[in-house]
């Protein structure tokens, strides 16, 4: 028995119920592609291979090779690296697939630096179906006018529609984290018009910076002048704080910086 590692956020999910529920929730066909990432001792690997699709693991822990070697055949492979160091684009032109499916039961310490550096790369992601800490999936799924609407809020909604699935007891890992989960779904939007990313993410990092203050005190002058004039055309207040705007109304000022 391999036991959890502290260092790398190791939390092994037991509950088959759960296991079941994670799977079930996407679609899946043989001609797609499934990226799973921190596949511990291959629960939720050994059924995401009954879809049948191509699926990848991402494992940071070398001692799993004694559970994980057993689960590779031609339709599945592990590579021990790090998700965030490894080059995906390069690993994807390997694969042929119709769809491409990120699914994983994420460590809570490095969750959001994944899901930024998924979304930012330029690869069309089709759906995530992630566990994350509770609050974290509050804060993804968040609305306009929520106090855990944020940054990270707008960033992920700029490109997914997201869902909270459902939450996920302490008690269905081992060992028990502190606090509960939630498995959350991003489904890539395709009613949303192309802007720079990272051009909205520094507009998002100016009006997030105080969440206290209105719009207009966290944006320098340049950035208001625009944001006015989409607000007004919009009918938002003018002195509404950065978390009563729009995931769209960011975007839109995004596109007339």
């Amino acid at each position: 028995m391999i036991t959890a590692k502290k260092s790398f956020g190791q939390n092994f999910l037991k509950d088959s119920n759960v296991i079941n529920n994670i799977v079930s929730s996407v679609d899946v066909n043989p001609d797609d592609l499934i990226i799973e990432i921190g596949p511990g001792q291959g629960a939720l690997t050994t059924r995401l291979k009954e879809k049948n699709a191509q699926v990848i693991a991402f494992e940071i822990d070398e001692r799993m090779h004694e559970v994980l070697d057993k689960l590779e055949d031609d339709r599945t492979r592990i590579i021990y690296e790090d998700i965030l160091k490894v080059d995906l684009s390069s690993i994807l032109k390997e694969y042929n697939h119709k769809k491409l499916y990120v699914i994983a039961n994420l460590p809570y310490y490095i969750t959001t630096p994944i899901i930024e550096n998924l979304i930012t790369l330029d690869i069309k992601i089709d759906a995530l179906i992630v566990m994350v800490q509770k609050e974290v999936a509050d804060r993804f799924s968040a609305t306009p006018g929520n106090k855990e609407y944020g940054l990270m809020t707008v960033l992920i909604n700029s490109k997914y529609n997201v869902k909270k699935l459902f939450n996920v007891k302490n008690t269905c890992f081992i060992p028990a984290p502190k606090v509960d989960s939630a498995v959350v779904k991003m489904t890539l939007r395709n009613d949303v018009e192309e802007f720079d990313f990272n051009k909205l993410k520094k507009l998002l990092v100016c009006s997030f910076q105080h969440k206290r203050k209105t719009l207009k005190n966290n944006l320098s002058k340049e950035y208001w002048e625009v944001a006015q004039k989409v607000l007004f055309e919009n009918d938002v207040d003018l002195n509404s704080r950065p978390e009563n705007i729009s995931t769209d109304l960011y975007i839109d000022i995004c596109n007339k910086l």
